[in-house]
């Protein structure tokens, strides 16, 4: 959840130009410790000079949740999709509200999971096996798939939320080497 930095969910003050708070970058991804927690204010057509005063008190706000440096940046939706924003896709793909805790994507119909696409093909019988309980599970066993979200959607293809991208590749590195994975949006009618 993306209040695991947070000691608390911040409950923040804000004007009505914001559109939303989005935490993105390292600070989102499951067993990575950040160095900061990066913070985009989405805000509606507003004036640069106000944007960048909104940001300043929101950081302020987020501050006093966390001992982590705040990196703030201000968008509006004509820069935040700009080819020239670097930001752009860590903020489109694994971008969190910290108003409502979903992804940010979500506002605008899609939802954001990270494909995996491994092959078994050369594998003991044994590494097959441990590979799939290790996904789907054994018994009584939660297998990473439930735990997180996830999903098996057909033979050696898996998708998960984006936060937990470094724990899955984990689980399949560790039985082959032999993967590939794409970032995807899934439109909200078809989600999983």
């Amino acid at each position: 959840m993306i209040q695991y930095h947070w000691q608390k969910k911040p409950v923040l003050k804000y004007n009505h130009d914001v559109m939303d708070i989005v935490q993105y970058g390292s600070s989102i991804i499951k067993s990575e410790e950040p160095n900061d927690i990066d913070i985009a204010v989405i805000f509606r057509k507003t004036p640069l000079k106000q944007q960048l005063e909104e940001s300043q008190r929101i950081k302020m706000q987020l501050e006093k949740f966390t001992d982590k440096p705040i990196h703030i940046k201000n968008f509006d939706m004509e820069t935040l999709f700009n080819k020239g924003n670097f930001a752009r896709e860590s903020i489109m793909f694994y971008g969190k509200s910290i108003i409502t805790g979903k992804y940010f994507a979500e506002e605008l119909g899609l939802k954001p999971m990270l494909q995996a696409k491994y092959s078994l093909e050369g594998l003991e019988k044994k590494d097959k096996v441990r590979l799939h309980y290790a996904l789907k599970g054994k018994g009584n066993y939660k297998g990473f798939l439930e735990k997180h979200n996830g999903q098996m959607i057909g033979p050696g293809i898996v998708v998960v939320p984006p936060e937990y991208e470094v724990l899955l590749l984990k689980k399949i590195k560790a039985i082959t080497e032999n993967y590939n994975t794409i970032k995807v949006f899934i439109q909200e009618q078809n989600l999983l």
